[in-house]
């Protein structure tokens, strides 16, 4: 694909998710079979994401689009996309506390609990 970014692997170890920055997609692969199961545009260069830690969803953020958005991993449906802030960079998902932290590129950070 165009200009991949950032990958995390499922819980499970099955599935292999990578942001694809100039498209601003995220594509699900198939490790087992070695080939793309489903991609999502989830809004404009999708940099980093994170798993949670049951491997439902993805928390994905869009730097040109200033959003993160959160995607289904069953059928690569994005379920919510919200502004966070300027450019945001980084995202890592909390499981203990059920939050999504987000890193802007101008130095703040943002904090989202998962519904």
């Amino acid at each position: 694909g165009s200009n991949p970014r950032a990958v995390v692997i499922s819980p499970d170890g099955t599935k292999l998710y990578v942001t694809m920055n100039v498209s601003g997609k995220v594509q699900a692969w198939d490790l087992q079979a070695n080939k793309t199961i489903k991609s999502v545009k989830t809004g404009e260069a999708a940099r980093s994401l994170d798993i949670s830690s049951d491997g439902s969803a993805l928390f994905v953020v869009n730097f040109n689009s200033d959003t993160v958005s959160k995607v289904r991993t069953s059928d690569m449906k994005v379920l919510q996309t919200i502004k966070v802030c300027n450019e945001p960079i980084g995202v890592t998902y909390d499981s203990s506390t059920n939050r999504t932290w987000v890193a802007c590129y101008g130095g703040s950070l943002k904090v989202f609990a998962n519904q």
